[in-house]
């Protein structure tokens, strides 16, 4: 029998990355997500698909929740997202109770975070420096598409 540890934050995170830069390669949205069981077992993956796919529903949290298949509940997990999440997708987390959130960097996009700290979810900003290079590197390659993906300047 092999001891099993639940990944750091880091590790966890590490898996949100590749989905990002697997986004960006395709020409989409470079944020990436990734849900975890009580555990540590990966449930889900997944990054944002908006362009390639034409869905403004598919972001990389949702993509992640997608992968990770219907549960009866999602106590003990953790959602993982590269940048910190806009109100759709902090919505997700606060309609199905996931009690953890890390978020990679919230440079780039202030997100939803603090709400949801407030809200009682548990909330690890890592500030990263390689989601933040990424996401910076997008919003400078395309900023349309940026300020699309963010709803619009404020």
């Amino acid at each position: 029998m092999t001891l099993h540890s639940v990944p750091t934050p880091s590790e966890m995170l590490a898996v949100a990355l590749r989905e990002a830069q697997r986004g960006y390669d395709a020409g989409g949205v470079p944020v990436g997500a990734a849900l975890f069981g009580p555990d540590g077992e990966l449930l889900g993956a997944g990054h944002n698909r908006r362009v390639q796919d034409g869905d403004p529903a598919t972001h990389g949290e949702t993509a992640a929740f997608r992968a990770a298949g219907r549960r009866p509940g999602y106590a003990g997990t953790t959602m993982v997202t590269t940048l910190s999440p806009c109100f759709f997708c902090a919505g997700l987390i606060r309609q199905f109770r996931i009690p953890r959130l890390v978020v990679g960097e919230a440079r780039t996009f202030g997100g939803q975070h603090a709400w949801l700290a407030e809200h009682g979810v548990d909330v690890t900003v890592l500030d990263d420096p390689a989601c933040a290079d990424l996401m910076s590197r997008f919003a400078t390659e395309q900023p349309d598409t940026w300020l699309e993906d963010i709803g619009g300047p404020e």
